[in-house]
Parts: structure tokens; sequence; C-alpha cells
């Protein structure tokens, strides 16, 4: 009787196990599916593909020390089509890359932490070489009653692009697209 005892627990344990290992999985795909919209909305100029990413009292903290903190969604995504909208009047073309180093995930909250790199692609006629720019960032999601992931909190500061890609990757945690760094051009005067 006592080995049946023990191989019934021994069997839940493990079925449970395998349980959060799955749901972890779902997690990790559902939170790294975050990083994926920011790509297409950058890449489209379209803040409404990142809309449902953000709680509705989500918070942005800039990078810059001379702006305030943005509050709720609706503000922040203001700022995502103010941003958007300079591209586009620019005639230019943006794109953005993240990787994932860190996740933190307790219960209903998952913190990440990692690099960033945006490429400016000037108009054409414009004869100006793309730049980059890079940071750090720090990013808290709360799963909430509806079992979906939201962004709470969106953070970043700057940070030299050698950061980004030195950056290994991490099982489960998004990577993107591999940027390779630019090359600069030499005068052969």
């Amino acid at each position: 009787m006592t080995f049946i005892k023990y191989t019934a627990t021994c069997t839940i344990f493990l079925l449970l196990q395998l349980s959060s290992a799955s749901a972890n999985s779902d997690d990790n795909a559902a939170l790294n599916q975050f990083y994926t919209q920011f790509t297409q909305a950058f890449e489209t100029l379209d803040a409404q593909k990142v809309k449902n990413i953000y709680a509705e009292d989500a918070c942005y903290i800039p990078e810059n020390q001379s702006k305030a903190i943005t509050m709720g969604r609706d503000n922040i995504i203001e700022l995502y089509n103010k941003f958007f909208g300079k591209i586009k009047h620019k005639e230019a073309r943006i794109e953005v890359d993240f990787r994932v180093l860190d996740r933190q995930v307790e219960a209903n909250n998952a913190t990440d932490i990692g690099y960033y790199l945006i490429r400016f692609h000037p108009p054409l006629d414009a004869e100006e070489p793309v730049s980059e720019f890079a940071g750090k960032f720090v990013t808290v999601s709360k799963k909430k009653k509806d079992g979906k992931w939201y962004l709470t909190v969106d953070t970043n500061n700057r940070s030299e692009p050698s950061f980004y890609y030195d950056a290994k990757p991490t099982p489960n945690l998004y990577y993107g697209h591999q940027f390779t760094p630019l090359t600069t051009a030499k005068n052969d005067d």
C-alpha cells in the first residue's frame, strides 16, 4: 500500500511539473510576442499594432530627464503616434530589434531585461547613411483575469550598440532579427 501511495504521489508531482512547464512555455511565447508586435509596429509605423499589449493603466518611463512619466495606454499610444508621425513626415523608415537577456516570472507578474537597437533609414534621395542607436530596457508585465499578459511598466535608456550585438541568446526568450553591425565607409583619398 505504501508503494502505491508513493507512486501516486510521484505521478501527481510529475504531472504538476509538466503542467507548470507547459504554462511557462505558453507564458514565454505570449511575452515574446510583445517584441514581434513592436517590430511590426515600427516597420509599418502603426502604433495600433502595440495598443493591445499595454494595460489600460500602464506607464512609460522615458529615458529623457526632461520628460515626465506617461500614464495610461492611450497616452502611451499617442507618444508612438507622434514618434511614427515624425518618421513618416521625413519619408524615412525605422526598424527595431530586441534581445531579452533575462525574464523573471512569479505568479502573474513578469519582468524582462534586455537590449534594443533602432535603425533609422533616411529617405533614399537624402543620400544619408543609415544610423542606429541602442539602449537597455526593463518591462514589467501582468497576467490579467482574461489570461492574457499586458505591459504595465515600460522603461528604457541609451547604451552602446555593442551591448546589443554582444548579447547572447537565452533559451525561450526573444532574440530578434540578428542585426549585424553597420559598417562605416572609409574615404580612399
